[in-house]
């Protein structure tokens, strides 16, 4: 294959795409929300989804970002209190998000490379991914159609990534807001605000409005962009809503119950705040351990739930 036929003209090259994923790189690298390798691996990732012909994956992904970004700002002072290297735990690498990104990033380009008629991805990927591939008329047929189930099966588990990451993202900043202390899913017992595993009445509700917020994002950006998704608004909104409340609320219930059981959560008696996985300590600080196993971290908690959420949304959803 010839180099040019796999780079895209002058005239295809997605500028608005890249320019708007620059532009909110920079803001997360100008706020410290990410650091440089961050800025960089959210540059690319945004750059990719925002230039998928469907627009559902970019938005979602807005979405996340900017509602995430500021729960993070409006529970950054409080996870301080109770947190030990809260500040530090909230400059993301490009590892962290890629994870937080990567179920719905690989959905957006098997769905340009299944769906969209000589993109980059359908000649890149192999034979055997895009042997189904058929171009996709989005004003005659609406793409989370059940006639079409590859196409929505792609929809809903990206539909599921992004509203386990910010059912996620909301319940972990907000949660912390609840006026009881949180129990540990597996036993039931009160623990300290900040304990993986730890679910609270409050974090519990924004992860399933989390969830619903992606449901309607989608929803509203399929009735702008495809007429044949105008036919029945109602039926359409509703469901992806519905997907998208239950999407936030089992990515919540996998992530605590991963959290409370392969993920360790020390507690320094000392300073009185939970414990990061690489917070350093010294025999002074009297740690103890509140639950959990040392098997996985945050990090990997979080993308195994977020990957796990995907995949189940969009088998149920499309089956």
């Amino acid at each position: 294959m010839a180099l040019a036929d796999v780079v895209p003209s002058f005239s295809e090259f997605p500028y608005y795409s890249v320019l708007l994923a620059l532009f909110f790189a920079f803001h997360g690298l100008r706020k410290r929300s990410l650091s440089p390798s961050g800025a960089v691996g959210a540059a690319l990732v945004a750059s990719i989804m925002m230039a998928v012909q469907l627009r559902i994956f970019g938005v979602s992904l807005l979405v996340f970002y900017l509602i995430g970004s500021r729960a993070t700002k409006v529970g950054k002072k409080l996870k301080g209190q109770l947190e030990a290297d809260h500040a530090a735990e909230g400059y993301r690498n490009i590892w962290q998000v890629i994870s937080n990104a990567f179920s719905a990033f690989i959905a957006s380009i098997l769905w340009s490379a299944l769906f969209v008629e000589n993109s980059l991805w359908s000649k890149l990927l192999p034979e055997s991914v895009v042997s189904h591939a058929s171009p996709f008329n989005i004003d005659q047929q609406c793409p989370v159609s059940l006639s079409n189930p590859y196409s929505r099966f792609l929809i809903f588990s990206a539909l599921g990534h992004c509203a386990c990451c910010l059912g996620d993202t909301l319940a972990s900043e907000l949660g912390i807001l609840s006026p009881t202390r949180p129990i540990l899913v597996t036993t039931l017992r009160a623990v300290p605000p900040g304990t993986n595993g730890a679910m609270s009445l409050v974090g519990t509700t924004v992860s399933f409005l989390g969830g619903g917020i992606i449901g309607l994002s989608i929803a509203i950006t399929l009735l702008v962009q495809s007429s044949a998704c105008r036919e029945d608004v109602l039926g359409l909104a509703s469901g992806l809503i519905s997907w998208g409340l239950l999407a936030g609320g089992i990515g919540s219930l996998l992530d605590s119950l991963m959290g409370a059981t392969i993920q360790r959560t020390r507690y320094s008696k000392k300073n009185k705040k939970i414990l990061q996985d690489d917070s350093i300590t010294t025999a002074e600080d009297e740690v103890t351990i509140i639950s959990g196993l040392n098997i996985l971290t945050n990090g990997q908690i979080n993308l195994l739930s977020s990957i796990l959420t995907s995949l189940l949304i969009g088998y149920l959803a499309s089956g």
